[in-house]
């Protein structure tokens, strides 16, 4: 009688749900997860691109700190006066946690943990709202935006209020990544493709802006 040889349970080959009791197709679930993160990676190169001519080409910092519509972007991007080492550290720290977080969430789904009584604290918390209005092009967004940033350079605080807002706000995009990643798996149509990648990518730069804020207190 012949028999299939035996070969490992694959998690991405579509043999196996990604968490109990799930009804669609395994399969197109995670054609739908690697898209998402194609794009997010993607996002995530660009911004790497962009921020590295932003500070390491001379005539662009300069126009980013000399000009009103150069300061103006100067304050929303808030990454410019970071750089080198501190920058460094941050990336490495943001990657090892994203990976480490999105990991756990897969493994945690497989296992029948649910993480969506988690977004009433996130939503609550209100980090993020200003940085998705101001991505997607809200304009009423805008002001909001500003102010949380300009709050920082207009009334400085103190470098152990910096750290410990920087340690609250890194735990709470910790959460965001868990929660945005557990709703790739089970929440997000495959029509929302562009949403889930926007969510994921604020939530790592956000969580990559509260480390340099972390590291910047420490090195100040």
């Amino acid at each position: 009688m012949w028999t299939q040889p035996y070969r490992k349970s694959d998690p991405e080959a579509g043999d196996r749900p990604l968490y109990p009791a799930m009804l669609e197709s395994p399969q197109l679930r995670w054609a739908f997860i690697r898209k998402v993160y194609s794009i997010l990676a993607f996002q995530l190169l660009a911004t790497i691109a962009v921020g590295a001519v932003v500070v390491y080409v001379h005539p662009i910092a300069h126009f980013f700190t000399s000009t009103p519509g150069g300061l103006a972007l100067y304050i929303v991007l808030f990454i410019v006066p970071f750089i080198g080492k501190i920058i460094l550290e941050s990336v490495i720290l943001t990657t090892a946690v994203g990976v480490s977080l999105t990991l756990y969430t897969f493994w945690a789904a497989r296992r029948g943990h649910d993480f969506n009584f988690l977004g009433p604290f996130l939503f609550g918390a209100n980090l993020r709202t200003y940085d998705l209005c101001l991505y997607t092009g809200m304009p009423f967004a805008f002001i909001p935006a500003m102010t949380r940033k300009l709050h920082f350079l207009l009334f400085p605080l103190g470098r152990i209020s910096l750290m410990v807002y920087g340690c609250l706000a890194s735990i709470i995009f910790c959460g965001y990544i868990i929660y945005d990643t557990d709703n790739l798996i089970k929440r997000y149509s495959y029509d929302e493709y562009i949403w889930a990648s926007v969510s994921l990518y604020l939530d790592v730069i956000n969580l990559f802006l509260s480390l340099l804020t972390i590291f910047g207190a420490a090195e100040s």
